[in-house]
């Protein structure tokens, strides 16, 4: 790894037929904080989980913003290839296929950056209570990577309009996006573990 590599968390996998998971903590997380959702999401999976590398308030983050909901977004482009650098890079380290993000808040918003500035980068993703994170996104080609979107109904960060134009944006892309609104805020919950669960086993069946 270079010296630009992200502090992160490695867990190999244990069952040969399941997708690494590239696990991305929301603001204030750290590299173990999703570990134990990602066991819950896709028992076997290889967990590969970094650290965000910008700091707010001493809290850790994926990139800045400059109040709730408005993105520095210049630093959201170059913080999310950063993280498409260190995903290739922690491939040929630790052997693993190309992973299946799983990103809460700040992490899924970083992810779906991911999705349309590094396609390549993820095989699909788990975006937990995300965002539109670039208001001016390139136009990606998602070549039909599978993606769920969990929003809470009654979410006081993320509007619905916002996560609905995320599933649009994605799906215009090219991306067979699942986008599901729960009864719930911006915290997750049971259903949230359950609906991923089910649907990285079904991506999973389809792949295999």
């Amino acid at each position: 790894m270079t010296e630009s590599a992200f502090i992160h968390r490695y867990e190999p996998a244990t069952s040969a037929g399941s997708p690494p998971l590239l696990l991305l903590h929301g603001t204030g997380g750290d590299e173990n904080d999703l570990l134990g959702l990602g066991k819950m999401i896709s028992p076997g999976s290889a967990l590969l989980s970094p650290r965000g590398r910008v700091l707010e308030h001493g809290m850790p983050r994926f990139f800045r913003r400059l109040a709730e909901g408005v993105f520095d977004e210049e630093d959201v482009r170059r913080r999310a290839l950063e993280l498409g650098d260190f995903v290739t890079e922690a491939r040929k380290q630790y052997g693993i296929a190309a992973p299946v993000a799983v990103g809460f808040s700040n992490g899924a918003n970083i992810a779906a950056a991911l999705l349309l500035l590094k396609p390549d980068a993820l095989a699909g993703a788990i975006l937990l209570r995300a965002m539109v994170p670039l208001s001016d996104p390139p136009k990606a080609e998602l070549g039909g990577k599978p993606i769920l979107l969990l929003s809470g109904q009654a979410d006081p960060i993320v509007p619905a309009s916002n996560s609905a134009k995320l599933a649009a944006l994605l799906s215009q892309a090219g991306a067979r996006v699942e986008h599901k609104v729960l009864p719930s805020g911006h915290q997750l919950s049971q259903a949230d573990v359950t609906l991923a669960r089910n649907w990285i086993g079904n991506v999973d069946a389809k792949a295999a």
